[in-house]
């Protein structure tokens, strides 16, 4: 998945020497085969590509990339370590996922751009941060079939929101920002909307869903049938 990544609207990949680059709605990195070769030539070339666009560039680096000490080249050339975060999959066919959502709490499929708005909403007071960007991001893919945005509701109020990537002709699909704002946590709702996803992907025919998961989301996840395959941190080359 990561060598061939699915196509994606809004980027295009290329690779450069032993390193796979995506650039367009956004930019990473998301796969690289250094091992034998000359690794801080290899990273100063990327380095001045994406400065010489004027962009960040995010370098997602995981347990098993070779060679072992990757890390301490990108620190070198400049790119900053994020939170690592544990990289999770389960086989939809053997997790549980029986969690119904708590008494109160209705959760919905974004159909429309007022339920975008709402999706947005949960999104940034989840992670304390603007998810404005959504909007544009998710708007012109709301009939897109590989994606499904869920939003919680408590009473009409968007309270929690997660994402659903399903790209064609494969076997893995993603869960990507599930989040609960402060003062519904630890109700539930979390869990309810990891299992409405399991249940959208294995109905699309989808037999493993993958997440980076927080240290605080693990255990959640362990008890709905996910194990941790790797670790994975993202570094950031500012620009």
């Amino acid at each position: 998945m990561r060598a061939d990544p699915p196509p994606e609207p809004g980027v295009s990949r290329a690779w450069s020497g032993g390193v796979l680059r995506t650039t367009g709605a956004y930019h990473l990195i998301g796969y690289s085969a250094l091992a034998g070769a000359d690794v801080d030539r290899e990273i100063e070339a990327q380095v001045a590509f994406f400065r010489t666009l004027g962009v960040a560039v995010e370098w997602k680096l995981y347990g098993h990339d070779r060679p072992c000490d990757l890390a301490a080249h990108l620190a070198q050339a400049g790119f900053v370590a994020d939170e690592t975060e544990h990289f999770m999959v389960c086989d939809l066919e053997a997790g549980t996922f029986d969690d119904l959502p708590p008494d109160g709490i209705e959760i919905r499929q974004v159909r429309d751009l007022t339920a975008l708005e709402d999706f947005a909403l949960a999104a940034g007071l989840a992670f304390d941060r603007d998810e404005t960007c959504a909007l544009d991001a998710y708007a012109a893919r709301l009939a897109d079939p590989t994606l499904a945005l869920l939003v919680a509701y408590d009473d009409g109020r968007p309270v929690a929101a997660g994402r659903l990537e399903m790209p064609r002709g494969r076997a893995f699909a993603g869960l990507w920002g599930g989040g609960t704002v402060p003062g519904h946590r630890g109700r539930g709702i979390y869990r309810a909307l990891v299992a409405a996803r399991a249940w959208e992907a294995l109905w699309r025919g989808y037999r493993y869903l993958t997440v980076d998961a927080r240290a605080t989301s693990r255990p959640i996840l362990e008890r709905l049938g996910f194990i941790e395959l790797t670790r994975v941190t993202g570094w950031t080359l500012a620009p």
